[in-house]
Parts: structure tokens; C-alpha cells; sequence
């Protein structure tokens, strides 16, 4: 577990972050949610010290992050930055082998793992003795993730990864990121402004405004019980679709007024929110009764949600 207690950072006479306190909790999906400048990128980078704190304590399983030298911390905690954050000089080789070389890991061994994320992470083996100019920014972003889980780091920090990235680019590598098996087993914290990315990775977020936490809850806790209006407002405008994106189709299914098609039932069994259902009654003709069914159903849960 990551904790921070009284966390603070000046930078001159600006508070960028004052006494903040947050726990991430072993194996979940933290994410620092908040506008530019509202202090969730300095809150990150004062885990893994790349900016060192002014007050207040950071442990990682009970040890305080200062007790050791930078370095030897630094290696123990992945890390992916803005735009890839690759190297320009390094082939991808070089790059998704840092880590590994400073741990002193053979030739073989790196080899051996880099060639399994290249598989995992759908990259080309041929693309290995390229420079990063010569990828897409899908490709490199690919990489950057490849470097910063190659040593397997138990704590993975993530630094607006995707958001330099199309929007059918960044939902492709979604999907990839929430089905790697080599982060279920990790403490990742994600720092983003955008809403629907929150939502869609985040096991917990943490709202952040001019350096402190407005709130911390699950996607549902932060819709349904806003801790104040400034957590209403700032969902407010995306929040249909975001009520799309957390109902799961449990939530709703006890409100359809009749029996769905049996071919209806069978696809439920391969979605879990009724965005992902609607989406599939969408896309053929002859579900037009269900989506309107479990359309409806919807609508009853949201009524009631909002009482």
C-alpha cells in the first residue's frame, strides 16, 4: 500500500499541493483526476521522488520513501510518462531494456521477457531495432507501457499516458491495459483530466483542485453521492454517459417491464454494462425491442438512483 499523510509542495509562494492525505490500496486503480494545475502530476511524481516533498510523510508498505537513495526507489516502481516519454537516441530495444540493465539482468532474460510483452502488447518483434520517430503514437505509447512493467515492479505510476492519443486509438489500448494480465497484480495510480478515462480504469478516483482532494470514491460513489457541488458540477456535463458506463446490466435487468429475446439474454452474458449491452442491441436490427426494453429499464434506475 502507498500512503501519504500531510503531503505538501510549494513551488515559490504557490501551494501546488497542501497536506494532502490518500491511501492506494494493494492491487487497485487510483486515479488523480483534475484540471491542469490542480496538483495530481507533482502529487505523483513526490511518490517516486522526482520531486522531492516540502511536508508530511509517503510510505509504501509502511516504509518511508526517504529512508533509501532515489535510485535504488526508482527501480522498484514503473513508471509511464506523457507521451511515451521514450528515449529518441534508443532503438525500442534500448528502451524497454533500462530497467532490466540497471537491475543486471543477462541478455538472455531480457530478451526472453521483451519478446513476451512485444506479444502481449500486440507490437511487432520487427519494430525492436527501430527509433521511436519511426512508430505511431499508438506503437510508442505501446512501448512505454513495455518499459515501465517489464521488471514486473509491484507499483506501476502513470503519468496522462494516453492522452496524447485518438480517441479510437486510446479505446483500442484501454481494452489492452484493463486485460494485461501483468497489472492485476499491481498498485497502479493514474493521473488524468479526462472524465471518461477515470471512469473506465479507475477503481477509485480522487479529485484534485488547486493541490487539495475534494474527493475520493469509487465511479459510483462520485455520481451518486458528490461529496459537494463543485463534485456535481464537474461531472455534470458528461454524467448521462457516464451513468451509461457504470450501471451494470445486474443494476437494471429487474426493471424490464417483459421477457428479453432469448437471443437478447444470450448476449447479455457477454457485457456488463448496459452501455456495452446497448451497444450490441444496436448494432442488429432484430434487438430493436430489447434496446428499447432495457433502454427504459435504464431510465427507471436513473429516476431512482436520483431520489
Amino acid at each position: 500500500m502507498i500512503s501519504l499523510k500531510g503531503v505538501s509542495k510549494n513551488f515559490g509562494e504557490i501551494k501546488a499541493v497542501d497536506s494532502i492525505s490518500i491511501d492506494a490500496y494493494d492491487k487497485e486503480i487510483l486515479v488523480l483526476l483534475g484540471i491542469s494545475g490542480c496538483g495530481k502530476t507533482t502529487t505523483l511524481k513526490m511518490i517516486n521522488r522526482l520531486i522531492e516533498t516540502d511536508g508530511g510523510t509517503i510510505t509504501i508498505d509502511g516504509k518511508n520513501i526517504r529512508s533509501g537513495r532515489p535510485e535504488d526507489l526508482r527501480k522498484s516502481i514503473g513508471f509511464v510518462m506523457q507521451h511515451a516519454g521514450l528515449f529518441p537516441h534508443y532503438t525500442i530495444k534500448k528502451n524497454i531494456a533500462i530497467v532490466p540493465d540497471l537491475l543486471g539482468w543477462n541478455t538472455k532474460r531480457i530478451h526472453d521477457r521483451t519478446q513476451e510483452l512485444m506479444q502481449k502488447l500486440r507490437l511487432d518483434p520487427s519494430l525492436l531495432n527501430h527509433y521511436p520517430h519511426e512508430l505511431s503514437g499508438g506503437q510508442q505509447q505501446r512501448v512505454g507501457i513495455a518499459r515501465a512493467i517489464i521488471a514486473n515492479a509491484p507499483i506501476l505510476l502513470m503519468d496522462e499516458p494516453f492522452g496524447a492519443l485518438d480517441a479510437i486509438t486510446k479505446s483500442a489500448i484501454h481494452s489492452e491495459f484493463k486485460n494485461l494480465d501483468e497489472l492485476q497484480n499491481k498498485t497502479i495510480i493514474l493521473v488524468t483530466h479526462d472524465i471518461m478515462e477515470a471512469f473506465e480504469l479507475g477503481h477509485r478516483i480522487c479529485l484534485m483542485d488547486k493541490g487539495h482532494i475534494v474527493q475520493i470514491g469509487t465511479p459510483r460513489e462520485m455520481l451518486y453521492n458528490p461529496a459537494n457541488n463543485f463534485v456535481k458540477d464537474f461531472f455534470a456535463h458528461n454524467r448521462l454517459l457516464l451513468e451509461y458506463k457504470i450501471a451494470d446490466v445486474t443494476d437494471v435487468i429487474v426493471f424490464i417491464k417483459e421477457p428479453l429475446s432469448v437471443a437478447a439474454q444470450d448476449q447479455l452474458s457477454k457485457s456488463v454494462t448496459v452501455l456495452q449491452a446497448l451497444e450490441i442491441f444496436g448494432s442488429d436490427n432484430k434487438f430493436n425491442k430489447d434496446y428499447e426494453l432495457l433502454s427504459q429499464a435504464f431510465n427507471h434506475y436513473r429516476k431512482l438512483k436520483k431520489a
